[in-house]
């Protein structure tokens, strides 16, 4: 009897440390479980590339190149009037500067002084040709329906869309005499969001086997809030911050203001200069 009342208290112990154990593996941030069916970054892909296809059916390679318009052959003739700019005018193999403004591409001039805001949407959709298309698209794949896999399409699509705008908006601050098109920015976004779930999250991926206890929690286990408070303390700076630097960026773009007179290293990202080339604005 003894024997049988030390194993039941034995038992009532370890039953105690298991409940304490289920209730610490409670507190992470989300639960693996939940798993969405990824068709918003498909559709974006096929968007994408239906837009770039309209692209070069307006362009028309072949008729612009009889009247002269272009210099040099277009590429891949056999294609018809879906057929590319010549390598001299576009190495990309793609559609010409002026189909994509006609599109809706990025500029300066026709933002600031035409007052064509919706360039800062549409040149998203656009894409210089077909090396910068599938490049585009791959890292979206890759990375985009991942994340939407795993936190639904309404998140990952605002972040996609918001930071594609937040893009365009920097684009015009700093690119004023050429024209902007792709979908980088909306990369970068989704790039910034995959690293910020990577280390927000970071306990779970070093103890990636704790979420299969939180699995068999018992019925009476309470579960605690997913939102820990330096996350919530995160979330708010992080929305104020993007709220204030997007409202900041508007206003400059608008006022025609340059980039550059405000962040003079900022053109170092983009050029370095050496004793063969300067980097100015052209």
């Amino acid at each position: 009897m003894a024997e049988r009342d030390l194993e039941r208290g034995g038992g009532t112990k370890n039953r105690g440390a298991e409940s304490n154990t289920y209730s610490a593996a409670s507190s992470y941030v989300y639960d693996p479980e939940t798993h969405w069916t990824s068709w918003l970054i498909p559709m974006f892909v096929v968007a994408n590339v239906a837009v770039f296809i309209v692209a070069m059916y307006i362009n028309n390679c072949p008729k612009n190149y009889i009247r002269g318009i272009s210099e040099g052959k277009c590429v891949a003739r056999f294609l018809g009037r879906l057929s590319f700019q010549p390598l001299q005018e576009n190495p990309l193999f793609g559609p010409s500067s002026n189909t994509l403004t006609k599109m809706g591409a990025l500029r300066w001039e026709n933002v600031v002084n035409h007052h064509q805001g919706w360039r800062l949407v549409t040149c998203i959709w656009l894409h210089a040709g077909v090396i910068h298309l599938v490049a585009n698209m791959l890292s979206l794949v890759f990375i985009g329906i991942r994340l939407e896999q795993q936190f639904g399409f309404l998140r990952i699509g605002i972040i996609y869309l918001l930071s594609g705008f937040g893009g365009s908006v920097l684009s015009s601050l700093f690119i004023r005499n050429n024209i902007s098109v792709g979908a980088s920015g909306a990369l970068f976004g989704l790039l910034g969001a995959m690293l910020s779930e990577l280390f927000t999250n970071w306990t779970i991926y070093t103890n990636k086997f704790g979420w299969l206890e939180q699995r068999n929690l018992p019925a009476d286990v309470r579960i605690k809030s997913k939102y820990k408070a330096y996350q919530i303390i995160l979330l708010v700076v992080s929305l104020v911050l993007l709220i204030a630097g997007l409202t900041t960026a508007l206003v400059m773009l608008f006022r025609g203001e340059n980039g550059y007179d405000h962040c003079h290293w900022c053109r170092y990202l983009t050029c370095v200069p050496t004793s063969k080339w300067k980097c100015d604005d052209s």
